[in-house]
């Protein structure tokens, strides 16, 4: 297991009792190097959406149990956010929580011509996601050959 592999486990530990007291649910936690400073990045989400004061209060009493613990040795920055409208669909229980709504997938080489492509999340398994584009069309996908899930935004 990598360093930041182990900070976002030991953090998720610390995290889980932390909201599971307050009703919310965990999305993703990524411990990130962004130039030259250090994020620790937790993703919180509860039913009818995240508040700015939720995001306040799991981070404070997050801070807590960190500087308890103590095991990251470097400085970082510590943020607290909702996953946003668009949110990463990058572990099975993000995309269990997805199917039936539609998401945007890019893949890393063109499939058919075209890297992007948008539909109704149909199914997922550890190999595949299968969509269902707005033309009817049912599409399966390598979860290795797909850069980047999101659930689609419409603007």
């Amino acid at each position: 297991m990598s360093r930041r592999e182990d900070y976002e486990k030991k953090t998720e530990a610390l995290l889980k009792p932390i909201l599971d007291d307050r009703g919310f649910e965990l999305w993703d936690i990524e411990y990130v190097k962004e130039g030259a400073d250090y994020y620790l990045r937790a993703y919180i989400d509860k039913e009818g959406g995240i508040t700015i004061d939720d995001c306040v209060d799991v981070s404070r009493a997050l801070s807590d149990e960190l500087d308890r613990d103590d095991f990251i040795p470097d400085a970082y920055i510590l943020e607290v956010s909702s996953p946003g409208l668009g949110r990463a669909l990058k572990k099975d229980r993000d995309y269990e929580r997805s199917v039936g709504k539609k998401i945007e997938l890019k893949t890393y080489k063109p499939v058919d011509g075209c890297k992007e492509f948008a539909g109704e999340l149909i199914s997922f398994d550890k190999e595949s996601v299968k969509i269902m584009t707005g033309e009817g069309i049912n599409r399966s996908f390598g979860r290795a050959d797909i850069a980047k899930a999101n659930l689609y935004v419409e603007l």
